[in-house]
């Protein structure tokens, strides 16, 4: 058959252009490496025509963020006949909507925090929920847009309903889970490890957190009981599933052991494009798991397909 050859979309017109770069290239790199033809695309609005010229095998989907992991340029690749990794067109829909998403797993058993989805300019001077609570745009990714709001504050974030706010007008208001942030990647149908993530500067794993080097501590594996640890896994299988994600997905969570081993488990929300950034995590949980980073890469690009 030859070389395959493999497109690597990257960058696109998100928030998470930035991080989405890094992410394609570092990907791209490793590609290459790995002994396959290597073309690198920087999204723009004629991707499909670029893609038409080109002619790949596979695409290797490194977007981020709207149209890049909403099921849009999914749908592109569909029509086109494409194979490309990660989720298809249905489950990154789906997974995009952080209310959606949490309505599917919660039905599949899996434990979520309360939670309602409103429109940013309902925000008036009353608390839609009782405080804590923490303010999410309903279709954002990398914690853009994220606000805490604490149990003293008096009146929601007037930053929502403000010009400044650029992440839409479907907000979600869910109740503050206090505790220890862990999240574990689904690679195919296999649950990887379970990682915890420590903010250096934050209490909060904002976006300097995740992608400034030095902005986090990742503590593989994380250190809880093997009861916590296993059914952390069983959760994010569960969620990849009742999703419909293919491929590779990250599940994040929140784990309250304050009072008790046992505690609250919360499941926040499922990635389908995690990043490939060198902080990454998902690439650290498949070389725990024993898989290089090229071999990683490559077990995606060999598992692309449509009808996803």
């Amino acid at each position: 058959m030859g070389v395959k050859h493999v497109a690597v979309l990257m960058g696109g017109f998100s928030s998470e252009r930035p991080v989405s770069l890094s992410s394609g290239n570092a990907c791209a790199d490793a590609l290459e490496t790995a002994g396959y033809k290597v073309t690198r695309i920087d999204v723009e609005h004629d991707v499909a025509s670029v893609l038409l010229e080109l002619k790949p095998d596979v695409v290797f989907n490194a977007l981020h963020g709207p149209f890049g992991e909403d099921g849009k340029i999914q749908g592109i690749l569909e029509y086109l006949e494409i194979p490309y990794t990660h989720s298809g067109v249905m489950a990154s829909a789906l997974a995009m909507d952080k209310a959606v998403a949490k309505t599917l797993v919660k039905a599949a058993g899996v434990p979520v925090a309360e939670a309602k989805v409103l429109n940013r300019f309902d925000f008036t001077s009353e608390h839609p929920i009782k405080p804590p609570y923490v303010v999410k745009p309903v279709a954002e990714g990398s914690s853009f847009g994220v606000i805490i709001v604490k149990e003293d504050q008096s009146h929601p974030p007037q930053v929502i309903t403000s010009s400044e706010w650029r992440y839409g007008d479907r907000v979600m208001a869910e109740r503050y889970v206090y505790g220890r942030e862990l999240t574990c990647a689904v690679m195919g149908d296999v649950a990887l490890g379970v990682t915890e993530i420590v903010s250096k500067a934050n209490s909060f794993y904002d976006y300097d957190s995740k992608y400034a080097v030095g902005g986090s501590e990742h503590i593989l594996p994380a250190q809880i009981s093997p009861k916590i640890y296993q059914k952390i896994q069983t959760l994010a299988l569960k969620a990849h599933q009742a999703v419909g994600c293919r491929g590779v997905s990250r599940s994040d969570f929140r784990y309250d052991d304050r009072f008790s081993e046992d505690g609250e488990l919360i499941w926040l929300e499922i990635n389908t494009q995690p990043g490939m950034t060198p902080t990454s995590l998902v690439p650290e949980m498949a070389a725990h798991a024993g898989h290089s980073f090229g071999e990683f890469l490559t077990w995606m690009v060999e598992d692309a397909s449509c009808l996803r």
